[in-house]
């Protein structure tokens, strides 16, 4: 009898021991689901709540250039839509590497987005000890638009196409001077290549952006400059500017009488400005998809298109992920022609 007594003892024992781990269990796994479902109510209620505040859009050049108009452009248009004060901050210098990277280092709350032009494609292989990683400190928002770029004279000089340019500077000793805007810019490296295929010498005089360069173009302080249409168009209307060659494949609607550097020497040859939009890296993608999809409803408004496809711009008004491939494209391209040149920041 005694040995039976023990053996329900054990058993009963045996089965305390068995539910009292049941019930931890149970409690434990509640307790993961109410953690699981507090973080992703917080998430949601973050999402929720955005904007919250303020939304900066940095230009990372000076007032006047395509990337300063571009986001003066759809501020109030994103303000409206999104219920918040949205301003235009001015952040230049390093070939606008320094407000690019400023808005890299910002919190990834969607409150700083970056208008990047097409130097955000060359910076990373011109400057050495970049502040951040162009592929992992932001996120792609959208490839706003392509262009052409122009090589234009002033108005005082005797060029009236680019034979004209090419002769005059082979005659001129150790070339004739142009400017862009910046070190590494897209016109810089097209100069460069076009100096080398077609042998004709060429002084680059670096700007820092395209305002400074459109003033001191139109002053005729510069014989020779190469910018995108979309900056020089209205001063090429005006008379103050003349056209000598564009670098698109096929001729830009914006200026139909201008011919092509293709049909002036060098066939199959193409080179297109860019702009695109950026964020911090870890920016939430329905932030992303929403500042994204609302460019795309302000740019393709009439008013709006019209005026930058007078002006020479291409809208793309792409999806993230095509951002991301085409940047990639950008930088692997380009690095190639600043190696094969030796170009350097301050060329």
């Amino acid at each position: 009898m005694e040995s039976l007594d023990r053996g329900v003892v054990r058993e009963l024992v045996a089965r305390r021991a068995a539910w009292r781990t049941a019930v931890r269990w149970l409690l434990l796994g509640s307790a993961g689901v109410a953690l699981v479902g507090a973080l992703s109510a917080q998430a949601a209620h973050a999402q929720a709540g955005w904007p919250g505040k303020q939304i900066r859009l940095v230009s990372p050049f000076p007032p006047g250039g395509t990337t300063d108009q571009l986001a003066r452009l759809v501020a109030p248009g994103l303000a409206q839509a999104l219920g918040t004060q949205v301003i235009v901050e001015n952040k230049p210098g390093g070939n606008g590497s320094i407000g690019t990277g400023y808005v890299a280092k910002m919190p990834p709350d969607g409150s700083a987005f970056v208008f990047v032009f097409d130097t955000h494609g060359t910076n990373p292989s011109l400057i050495p000890n970049m502040s951040f990683d162009t592929r992992k400190d932001l996120a792609p928002v959208m490839l706003v638009a392509t262009g052409a770029m122009v090589l234009v004279g002033h108005k005082s000089q005797p060029y009236r196409n680019f034979q004209d340019f090419i002769d005059a500077s082979r005659n001129s000793a150790g070339g004739l001077s142009y400017g862009s805007v910046g070190t590494g810019s897209l016109a810089h490296l097209t100069m460069t290549s076009l100096g080398a295929q077609m042998k004709f010498p060429v002084v680059h005089v670096p700007y820092k952006g395209g305002g400074p360069l459109t003033q001191d173009a139109i002053a005729g302080h510069v014989p020779v400059s190469m910018a995108t249409t979309a900056l020089f168009s209205t001063h090429i209307r005006s008379g103050a500017l003349v056209p000598l060659a564009v670098t698109s494949a096929k001729r830009d609607p914006a200026l139909p009488d201008v011919p092509t550097i293709a049909e002036q020497g060098l066939p199959g040859f193409e080179a297109l400005a860019w702009w695109g939009v950026f964020a911090p890296a870890g920016t939430s993608p329905q932030i992303i998809d929403k500042v994204n999809q609302e460019l795309a409803r302000i740019l393709s408004e009439p008013k709006i298109r019209d005026r930058l496809t007078s002006l020479g711009m291409n809208l793309t008004l792409s999806k993230p992920d095509e951002l991301g491939s085409f940047t990639d494209t950008q930088l692997t391209r380009w690095a190639k022609v600043i190696k094969e040149h030796n170009i350097r920041a301050g060329d």
